[in-house]
């Protein structure tokens, strides 16, 4: 166990950047069709083939989850894995036609000092062919990485996290997780994680929760004040397991596994988030349909809080002037 996505067999991920952009973009490919559902919670989100998700719809399974930033010009990031993926011969046959499916979520970096004079094409459909290409090895990195490269949150550099778990039952569960909140992820102004009582490992420091709570700790902290608008923070990610779900079965474990958002970010589900977690199911152990998926959903919403925490913990400032400074600028 890596303690990452890719714990879960059969998934593979990939990151590509643009330093000079001060974005980038993250493909989660799956070497066999996963079943796959979706759940939003906050109020400004991008997404791609959310409609084909939807219960009621007809493709059950995905080949690749694409994350970016980017805000809106970031969805072309799924046109590039989507492309990688035509290329090995993967996607959904009708007759003699293959088409990959690739939903995918975006969040707003468009702000953090990076150039974003691109000219008439944005760089998103490349980065997301790079980094569906560099999708080869059980090992992928963490913080500002990937989606996570341009990411923000109300108090310290945001970025790209990842954790897993095996439940009592021995069902595998892992997440990764953009953070771009509006919100803090950690307590007041200390270096406490407001996910530490998930922690495992040290993983994010092993600072613990403040010995005692005060009012200013609780203060409500938004990036952007005032003037924060919809598009400009979200955090997106994906929540999976080896084990058998039906694609209604998934969409309750995206439900559940959101509640890890709200363990690890404060506040939370805001009118100026765009929170948006996927679920996908590899499909390899049998899970018992309610007590078995209640569990599978308890420990899938630990492991989220746990990896967006590592994605702020993990990150680095970005070199632009007046970049907001990483959690391990100040606390080391």
């Amino acid at each position: 166990m890596k303690n990452l996505l890719t714990d879960i067999a059969g998934v593979r991920v990939g990151h590509a950047e643009d330093p000079k952009v001060g974005s980038g973009a993250t493909a989660i490919i799956f070497d066999s069709p996963a079943i796959a559902a979706i759940d939003v919670r906050g109020g400004g989100p991008g997404t791609r083939e959310d409609a084909l998700l939807d219960l009621a719809n007809t493709v059950e399974r995905v080949d690749a989850i694409a994350l970016s930033g980017g805000s809106a010009f970031g969805l072309d990031t799924g046109g590039g894995v989507q492309a990688w993926l035509a290329e090995q011969g993967r996607g959904f046959r009708v007759r003699e036609a293959l088409i990959p499916i690739v939903p995918g979520a975006i969040l707003f970096d468009l702000l953090n000092g990076g150039d974003k004079a691109w000219g008439r094409f944005s760089p998103y459909r490349d980065l997301g062919y790079a980094a569906a290409a560099a999708a080869a090895s059980a090992d992928f990195a963490l913080g500002s990485v990937g989606a996570g490269f341009g990411a923000t949150t109300a108090t310290f550099k945001g970025g790209l996290g990842s954790a897993s778990a095996v439940t009592p039952s021995g069902i595998q569960v892992a997440a990764i997780v953009a953070v771009n909140a509006v919100g803090s992820v950690t307590v007041g102004d200390g270096p406490w994680f407001w996910a530490a009582p998930f922690e495992v490992d040290g993983e994010f420091g092993g600072r613990g929760l403040p010995d005692r709570f005060t009012e200013d700790m609780l203060r409500m902290r938004i990036k952007g004040g005032p003037a924060a608008s919809a598009r400009e923070n979200t955090t997106i990610g994906a929540v999976v397991t080896n084990a058998v779900l039906t694609k209604p079965q998934a969409k309750r474990l995206a439900m559940i596994a959101h509640t890890g958002f709200a363990r690890a970010i404060y506040p939370v589900h805001a009118p100026t988030d765009g929170d948006v977690l996927f679920a996908a199911a590899t499909c390899e152990k049998p899970i018992e349909p309610l007590v078995g998926l209640t569990e599978l959903g308890t420990i899938a919403a630990n492991v989220v809080a746990r990896a967006i925490a590592r994605g702020v913990y993990c990150a680095t400032a970005l070199p632009f002037p007046g970049a907001q400074p990483a959690w391990k600028d100040r606390f080391g």
